[in-house]
């Protein structure tokens, strides 16, 4: 056995007995997006009980976060975007859709040579895609997966690549606006991030998000 088989040998053992924050979470479904326009819904015929007009709320960054989590063979990373900008739409009690985008160059990490090295082209590539945002195209009512509300599906637009995703969220609206968290992974591949790290240290395709986005009026 040579010393490169080694060393990924050693690595796969090393990364099996690791345990991350990303285990148990759960795994975004990825499809390809839909660039059609989105049917109208349809219309309520009732006529006894008037719709409640929906209303835009927008995103507050000093008591939201957008962030991550990454896995290598020696441990988590974690980080988060510090720029970005998102509104909500509601109806009564019920949301409608989402919306946000980052900054990638807003990029920050628990390691500062991790941060600047997200920011090249092995990773965020933040010179040629300076942007990444998510928009909803549907959100529905879903008690299946623990501790969630809802479930959400939109297109996610990240590296340059826009996949349609769906995952659980948890969402509550009152007088003073409205609240929505999500933990779920997605794997960088989809999104054409494939920077596999040194043969001692692999890092994970899966990367787990963490969004803790807070909306009013």
């Amino acid at each position: 056995m040579n010393n490169t088989m080694k060393i990924s040998l050693a690595a796969v053992l090393l990364f099996a007995g690791c345990t991350s924050e990303l285990d148990g979470k759960p795994a975004a479904k990825v499809a390809d997006a839909k660039d059609a326009k989105k049917p109208e819904p349809a219309k309520d015929t009732k006529t006894d009980v008037a719709a409640a007009p929906a209303k835009t709320l927008k995103v507050d960054p000093a008591t939201s976060s957008i962030g991550f989590v990454g896995r290598k063979i020696t441990g988590d990373h974690s980080g988060d975007f510090k720029t970005f900008t998102g509104e909500a739409s509601i109806a009564g009690k019920d949301p409608k859709s989402v919306s946000f985008s980052v900054e990638t160059a807003s990029v920050t990490t628990d390691a500062e040579g991790l941060t600047e090295h997200l920011k090249g082209a092995d990773f965020f590539d933040v010179a040629k895609f300076p942007k990444a945002s998510f928009a909803s195209t549907s959100i529905s009512a879903k008690t299946g997966t623990p501790g969630a509300t809802h479930e959400i599906t939109g297109d996610l637009d990240l590296h340059g690549v826009k996949k349609s995703i769906t995952f659980p969220a948890t969402i509550t609206v009152d007088d003073r606006g409205a609240k929505g968290t999500a933990e779920f992974t997605i794997n960088r591949k989809d999104f054409q991030i494939a920077y596999a790290g040194k043969p001692d240290d692999l890092i994970k395709d899966e990367v787990l998000l963490k969004l803790n986005l807070q909306f009013a009026g």
